[in-house]
């Protein structure tokens, strides 16, 4: 499994509402709210066999509410 955190910035005042629905999908374990230009932040557990842009945009990107999604790559760096 690969880490990458993928961070949202939603449509003003769908914020709960975009959380709500990232959880029902059952594909991320962290989720938080974060100030600055995104408001959620979710890390998210990619299985190795999966394409990583393909694997987001099927399990998350396709919630409505979500006007931009910024995703950070993990490495094992030691």
């Amino acid at each position: 499994m690969r880490p990458v955190f993928v961070q949202f910035r939603c449509t003003p005042g769908k914020t709960y509402e975009v959380a709500d629905a990232i959880y029902e999908r059952e594909v991320v374990s962290e989720l938080y709210s974060t100030s600055g230009e995104y408001d959620l932040m979710a890390k998210v557990y990619i299985p190795e066999d999966q394409d990583v842009g393909r694997y987001l945009s099927e399990q998350l990107f396709d919630i409505p509410g979500i006007n931009r999604t910024l995703t950070t790559m993990t490495f094992k760096a030691f």
